[in-house]
């Protein structure tokens, strides 16, 4: 097979705990597209990809398997690792050949499903592409995607069962809330017990369920009814895993419209921080792992088992809270800059050092506005 012939297509996103997962593209886009905050899709026309189409593309990859296979053999290489990956970029194999390959070093065993919400695709359909990646890749043992609790509520209980029987390991779900005058705000299209619902239906079916929530997403002006109605949300569910994203306002999104005509004042660190303790401090009876898996959010090693770890997520928290408010700034700046990756890095003499000789220059620059820029500055830099 000539290498130039080694394409397919992928999506432009997948959750950062499928970094090692191979994404195989099933729909293009989002097929929902209104949140407000929300600046993925935007502009771009959700798409059905036809079932023949896709297992074209998985028998493409299962090729570019053999290749790689091929490659490696050539060069004496046993086995996969970042070596063979080297060997085949030297090789001037495709961008795409070579994400194949990064997956094969990393296991092989992980399959990501795209784009926004795998699950409007026909029961049916889904299921046989299921079945033709677990048989065309044996050693797949995880297979996921993302899917939105309204679609879900469309299905029934069986339907999820043969998906989870076919193949499908786990679901991602934006919860985002569990406030309802907020999910109508941001449009959503879907209510708390909506949210609720759907959740326990994938739970009943069998498969794991990773639900995310919106540190910020109420702004000033709702942010204590958004973290106690999203705990009660999610003490209802109990999903699996409760992850973390913090609300960044972008630029093509109607929130940000709403912002600059001061119909949403968005929330600073320190009050999501607050926010965050509130969620957190109202989970109550669920056996779920928290984890804050996004480089936006400041505080990144909150992850733990409830309930026996929620004191623990608590106390760091509380650690960042004691902070004075010029070690507070320190820390922010240190942390959006990558020179901070936790919390503990800020008490190592070496890095406190060198991140407040730039606090110190941006202060001499303009004062506390100056840092709260550049912090800004840097986290528009993150996706």
């Amino acid at each position: 097979m000539e290498k130039e012939n080694l394409f397919f297509e992928q999506g432009p996103y997948r959750p950062p705990s499928e970094a090692y997962s191979l994404l195989i593209r099933v729909t293009r886009n989002c097929p929902w597209n209104r949140c407000e905050f929300c600046p993925a899709y935007k502009g771009s026309k959700f798409q059905f990809r036809t079932v023949e189409e896709i297992k074209r593309e998985i028998q493409l990859i299962k090729e570019a398997v053999e290749e790689i296979r091929a490659t490696i053999d050539d060069q004496r290489e046993a086995g996969f690792n970042e070596k063979t990956v080297n060997i085949l970029s030297n090789n001037y194999f495709p961008e795409n050949l070579l994400g194949i390959a990064s997956w094969l070093s990393r296991g092989g065993d992980r399959v990501f499903l795209q784009d926004a919400d795998s699950l409007v695709m026909d029961t049916d359909g889904l299921v046989e592409i299921l079945r033709f990646i677990k048989k065309n890749f044996p050693k797949v043992k995880r297979i996921t995607s993302y899917a939105r609790s309204r679609t879900i509520l469309r299905k029934d209980i069986k339907e999820l069962e043969l998906l989870c029987r076919a193949g499908l390991s786990r679901l991602h779900i934006g919860l985002e809330s569990g406030y309802d005058p907020l999910l109508k705000m941001m449009k959503k299209g879907i209510t708390a017990k909506g949210h609720i619902e759907a959740g326990r239906m994938v739970r009943e079916a069998g498969i794991s369920l990773s639900e995310y929530v919106l540190l910020g997403l109420g702004g000033e002006e709702m942010s204590r009814e958004h973290a106690e109605k999203t705990a009660s949300v999610l003490n209802k569910i109990d999903p699996d895993y409760i992850r973390i994203r913090t609300l960044m306002v972008r630029k093509n999104t109607p929130l940000y419209s709403r912002m600059e005509e001061g119909a949403f004042n968005v929330l600073g660190e320190d009050s999501i921080i607050e926010e965050e303790r509130i969620l957190l401090e109202n989970l109550d009876g669920i056996g779920s792992h928290l984890v804050s898996d996004h480089i936006r959010n400041l505080l990144g090693e909150l992850e733990g088992d409830f309930p026996e770890d929620k004191k623990k997520v608590l106390a760091i928290i509380d650690r960042y809270r004691g902070l004075s408010p010029d070690e507070k700034l320190n820390f922010r700046l240190g942390r959006r800059a990558h020179i901070y990756q936790s919390l503990d890095n800020f008490f190592l003499p070496h890095l406190f050092g060198q991140v407040e000789k730039i606090r110190r220059h941006l202060i001499s620059q303009g004062g506390v506005e100056r840092v709260e820029e550049e912090i800004i500055s840097l986290m528009s830099g993150v996706g």
